[in-house]
């Protein structure tokens, strides 16, 4: 049974949002805030985490902050009021992997929730099949139609880790800071050079694409 933590100091949204978690077979924890939260994930392994942004003394966005630092893999989806493109922009750019706002649709979080948790298990897999196209992240090697294709180890990790999370929104800072050095003299418009060369190689493949998000980065979008 997948463990989910909810992050949300108000108290009748988290106990609603659990028990429907609960209810839909779900493991849902609620926590009230992030030093409530930090202990429970000291004492048990969560799959999922769903967080408010505005909370008091730590707020969702340091709080993800901090879980990115020590877990790059578990799933965050924040859930609050606030609808505006800069908490969105900041949010993807700390690393989290989708935002709903308030009022929440409990159907539509189950739906997002189930999605995330599908990524996850991709990203864990090591190998990737989308319809005629193979990738395999252990023999390094990418194909389609059954032909391989030929991509550099930079082309390679950059597609890997956008198919593994698909539609999720990975900004170039982001990208950069993954697959470059860091003393490296090369601007974030580089990673738009090589989104460029990738859609050029995969021209013929029909089961993925990958879209550029205005103002933030890139995204897989399978089809």
């Amino acid at each position: 049974m997948f463990k989910i933590l909810v992050v949300e100091d108000d108290r009748d949204l988290n106990r609603s949002v659990c028990s429907f978690l609960n209810n839909s077979g779900y493991e849902a924890v609620g926590c009230l805030g992030a030093e409530e939260a930090y202990d429970a994930m000291y004492s048990t392994v969560f799959d999922l985490i769903v967080s408010d942004i505005m909370m008091p003394n730590i707020d969702g966005f340091e709080f993800a902050k901090t879980v990115r630092s020590l877990n790059n893999d578990i799933p965050i989806l924040f859930m609050t009021a606030r609808d505006d493109f800069a908490s969105k922009q900041r949010g993807y750019r700390i690393g989290i992997d989708d935002y709903m706002t308030k009022p929440i649709d409990l159907d539509e979080l189950f739906l997002r929730i189930g999605a995330l948790l599908r990524r996850a298990k991709i990203a864990s897999s090591r190998r990737i099949e989308l319809d005629n196209f193979v990738m395999d992240a252990d023999e390094r090697t990418a194909e389609l139609k059954g032909e391989e294709i030929s991509l550099t180890q930079r082309e390679f990790d950059l597609l890997y880790k956008l198919l593994s999370y698909p539609k999720k929104t990975f900004t170039r800072t982001q990208l950069m800071d993954e697959f470059w050095d860091v003393d490296t003299q090369a601007s974030t418009r580089t990673v738009d050079v090589y989104m460029t060369k990738l859609r050029a190689k995969l021209s013929d493949c029909d089961a993925f694409e990958i879209q550029t998000v205005h103002g933030l980065g890139y995204k897989a979008v399978i089809k």
